[in-house]
């Protein structure tokens, strides 16, 4: 997912290796393995605060939700696909 001329954040970032088709998903379940990369990024404050998906109508994954039209899908909704938390607080 790294772009041409990124911050440095970025390459840091669990997801940087996922196909943007992953991270830009706007169904859970294709979503999964970037909301998985989420749960142990380093950087996961840096991408909230230069993405704002609630400013900027974002779709896709961000700092450990799924965002469509720059609305949090609700947790409910991606704790069915993304199973329980663990007691790392890191969905399994």
């Amino acid at each position: 997912m790294l772009l041409p001329d990124s911050p440095s954040w970025q390459a840091a970032a669990a997801c940087a290796a996922l196909s943007p088709a992953v991270v830009f998903a706007r169904r859970v379940q294709q979503a999964a393995p970037a909301l998985r990369a989420c749960g142990h990024c380093p950087v996961r404050r840096e991408c909230e605060e230069t993405v704002a998906p609630a400013e900027s109508y974002f779709d896709g994954v961000c700092a450990g939700r799924l965002w469509r039209n720059g609305r949090a899908v609700p947790a409910s909704r991606t704790a069915r696909v993304m199973g329980p938390l663990t007691a790392g607080g890191v969905r399994g």
